[in-house]
């Protein structure tokens, strides 16, 4: 039995990535676990002293959210109805990374699946710092659907790497799963820089190659910016799913920190799925 966390804000685009996952998973028997966080937007220290004016106010959200995620309920399985898919719902006053942080390991969650604006413009980053928290802190993956995105089974799926680090197995097998499922094949992408692998290098390519096994074709780049040579891969191949290690120590880090984001401009048009090195 699969586990997903679905964290949701009642948007249109957060209904899509619950989709999405729906979809992803339709043959593969999973608890779908949908999440709303809520916190007045006073929630300042005369709402914890419990001033006259917002006395009841946390019972009245609490009951308008409540009531909302009913009908959200009510609406994937109307929509959705699935007999291997179980939905269950969780609604508190908390922060939507804290209680992320929680759920992930009180039940044990294979899989956080969400939704969030996409870059629209060179002058924004990838996506919101929400996001970039929940999927830097998050131990369990992540997949971002972003807003843009009309539902495409992950068929291509573009793994850019270094082969700087080991492969979490457990990780990678949750990957496999995907790929297995929808008969996908795995590109993955290595960006020379201007050198040949070294031994460590080739050893984690070797690893990577047996996890992957007759499921992956193995690319080799000019030297480039990551950014850019994701974006090139995408233009010359159609790609559904993208797929990173999150990994301090390689370029995943400067995907989200370095000024030339701006410049390029990263539009992921497809869904991301972060895979954490634990």
């Amino acid at each position: 039995m699969k586990k997903i966390l679905l964290p949701t804000d009642f948007s249109e685009n957060s209904y899509k990535a619950i989709e999405y996952a729906l979809k992803v998973y339709k043959n593969i028997k999973c608890t779908f676990y949908l999440l709303h966080t809520y916190n007045p937007t006073v929630y300042q220290a005369e709402y914890l002293i419990g001033s006259p004016g917002l006395i009841g106010l946390g019972d009245v959200m609490r009951e308008t959210a409540v009531s909302r995620m009913d009908e959200l309920k009510n609406k994937i399985e109307t929509e959705h109805p699935n007999p291997k898919h179980t939905i269950k719902t969780h609604t508190v006053f908390n922060t939507l990374l804290n209680e992320i942080l929680e759920m992930t390991t009180s039940e044990k969650i294979d899989l956080v699946v969400m939704g969030t604006k996409g870059a629209s413009g060179a002058q924004e980053i990838l996506f919101g710092s929400n996001a970039v928290s929940i999927i830097k802190r998050t131990k369990c993956p992540v997949i971002v659907v972003p807003d843009s995105f009309e539902y495409e089974a992950p068929k291509e799926i573009l793994f850019p790497t270094d082969f700087e680090i080991t492969y979490p197995k457990k990780e990678i097998e949750g990957l496999l799963q995907i790929v297995k499922q929808h008969q996908s094949q795995i590109n993955i992408m290595h960006v020379r820089t201007g050198n040949e692998l070294d031994i460590v290098q080739k050893e984690h390519k070797k690893q990577l190659d047996q996890l992957l096994v007759n499921y992956a074709t193995f690319h080799d780049v000019p030297d480039n910016e990551i950014i850019a040579a994701v974006n090139d891969f995408q233009l010359k191949k159609k790609i559904n799913l993208l797929v990173m290690i999150q990994n301090k120590h390689t370029f995943f880090e400067r995907l989200f920190m370095e000024p030339i984001i701006k410049k390029i401009g990263f539009h992921v048009n497809v869904p991301l799925m972060v895979i954490p090195q634990l």
